[in-house]
């Protein structure tokens, strides 16, 4: 009896162990919750299956831009044998090695399905093909904008999408800093605001501004540094966190991204922190990301959200691995998610990133990375973690 009263306590113990363990789970999850307001945030999985295999034995080397057209078809851009070693493209070699592989293209798209539907570029007649190209956006009326950043690309380059040439801006082996007037210097990106009719170009890699042009004709209309002062091109040495802030870009200047309502945000990479002007240049406000991270810098490029308020940012973080989560207006952080890995929903130099009408994230991998990944919107959800590490699905497919 004595034995069969001891297991029954025992029982009872354990019991009560496992309720008190649960209880204080859900209190860990709800203290964190509140801890972010009660804030919500976008969700995302990894779709695993897209984009599906490319033909050809075709490889990506660093793929260093990404675009999302009104189709909601898909552009990157990539930089091909030059960041591929040569092991990995035995066939290109004359007469080839291997059977496997070779290049793709520098500029592929594919459809929302993750159809490959063409690819192309490449040096050709009329115009001169970056050395190292860098960023790719397209626009409404089937143009793509292309950036580059190697040692003489001081010029922007737009095509159609089916690859014609349409007209070159700037020159390359010609600038004269970064208040040139005429030429641009190691381009990152070029972001678009059609309703004026103006591309918003971060100048960036040797330059040290923003540059804001006509779309038709290249010319630059007006630009600014760092808190709106006029660029200087001064050396400022490595960055230091425990230095004041600088009153100037470091290079890169990585994005240069115009919102609906107005303002336009700044990816300040190697000083970690994001700057907001409105169009004209006026400074606004700024925020630090990971303000510690030293080399590379945590603010790569941005993205917002579909909604019509753009409710959230989205900041590609290439040096911590992750996707920053922002409530936009107040540059609050909700929640991040990614980690550094080969595996889908993980990122190696994650350097691009955009969305698509429905909301999806689409990202991009440079140096060793040499991915690109979509992130399928799930809804809204509440924050309950700071980083949700790496969000593979939770169904079997997700399509």
């Amino acid at each position: 009896m004595k034995r069969t009263r001891n297991i029954a306590i025992g029982t009872s113990l354990l019991a009560l162990l496992v309720t008190l363990a649960i209880g204080q789970s859900v209190l860990q999850r709800t203290a964190e919750a509140q801890a972010k307001g009660g804030a919500q945030a976008p969700r995302f999985e990894v779709d695993p299956m897209w984009p599906k295999p490319v033909p050809n034995h075709w490889v990506f080397g660093n793929i260093i831009g990404v675009g999302v057209d009104k189709n909601d078809h898909v552009y990157i851009i990539h930089r091909g044998a030059g960041s591929l070693e040569a092991k990995e493209i035995y066939a290109a070699e004359n007469p080839p090695a291997s059977e496997c592989c070779i290049p793709a293209p520098p500029v592929l798209e594919f459809d929302p399905d993750g159809n490959l539907v063409k690819a192309w570029g490449g040096p050709g007649q009329g115009y001169e093909w970056p050395e190292s190209n860098h960023g790719i956006t397209p626009d409404s009326k089937g143009n793509l904008f292309i950036g580059g950043n190697g040692g003489n690309d001081n010029h922007i380059l737009k095509f159609t999408r089916d690859g014609k040439f349409v007209k070159q801006f700037g020159f390359a082996y010609a600038n004269s800093g970064s208040n040139d007037m005429f030429a641009f210097n190691k381009v990152a990106k070029i972001s678009l605001d059609e309703a004026a009719n103006e591309a918003y170009v971060a100048d960036g890699y040797g330059n040290h501004r923003v540059a804001v042009i006509d779309m038709d004709s290249g010319k630059i209309k007006r630009y600014w540094g760092a808190y709106g002062n006029k660029p200087d091109d001064t050396p400022l040495g490595n960055y230091n966190p425990d230095a004041p802030l600088a009153q100037q870009f470091r290079t890169p200047v990585h994005c240069a991204e115009p919102s609906n309502d107005g303002m336009v945000y700044v990816c300040d990479r190697p000083n970690d922190r994001l700057q907001v002007f409105n169009k004209e240049g006026k400074f606004q406000k700024e925020i630090q990301v990971n303000k510690t991270t030293l080399g590379d810098g945590s603010t790569w490029d941005i993205a917002f959200s579909k909604d019509a308020a753009q409710k959230y940012l989205y900041l590609a973080d290439g040096a911590n691995e992750k996707i920053h989560v922002f409530d936009r207006a107040s540059l609050t952080e909700l929640t991040s998610f990614g980690d550094g890995g080969r595996q889908p929903g993980q990122f190696y130099a994650v350097h691009s990133i955009a969305t698509d009408s429905k909301g999806n994230l689409y990202t991009t991998e440079t140096y060793r990375g040499q991915r690109l990944q979509k992130f399928v919107y799930k809804g809204l959800g509440p924050v309950s973690r700071a980083n949700q590490g790496t969000v593979w699905p939770t169904k079997t497919s997700t399509h």
